[in-house]
């Protein structure tokens, strides 16, 4: 997975804008970042996944998925090495932080995203 592939996966989820956010990209849903990239360097992301999700992720992909060190982690913000982390549990994570954080009314329009 690629920086550009994770961007485009991002887009590509009902209602996702991106903006900037301390200097790196993020996707939006609702005005809520539900992802970020190239943080903490380039080559990684960071998806918003509740801590049952994060630890799912982590057990599946230890190389590809980590928690933020600090509170962010403690609320389930995971990184996720774009090299190591296999593409469809990076689409995965993506589809979930999505749901995580849109809208009730959205989530319900797009049930298997």
């Amino acid at each position: 997975m690629t920086a550009d592939e994770f961007r485009r996966l991002a887009l590509s989820l009902p209602e996702t804008t991106e903006q900037s956010h301390m200097g790196h990209p993020d996707f939006r849903v609702g005005g809520k970042i539900f992802a970020t990239l190239g943080w903490p360097e380039g080559g990684w992301g960071m998806v918003k996944l509740t801590l049952d999700q994060r630890d799912a992720f982590v057990g599946a992909s230890p190389a590809g998925f980590s928690p933020v060190p600090g509170g962010w982690g403690e609320r389930g913000a995971t990184r996720v090495h774009l090299g190591q982390a296999p593409d469809p549990l990076v689409e995965e994570a993506l589809a979930a932080a999505w749901r995580n954080t849109a809208p009730k009314r959205l989530v319900k329009l797009h049930p298997t995203r």
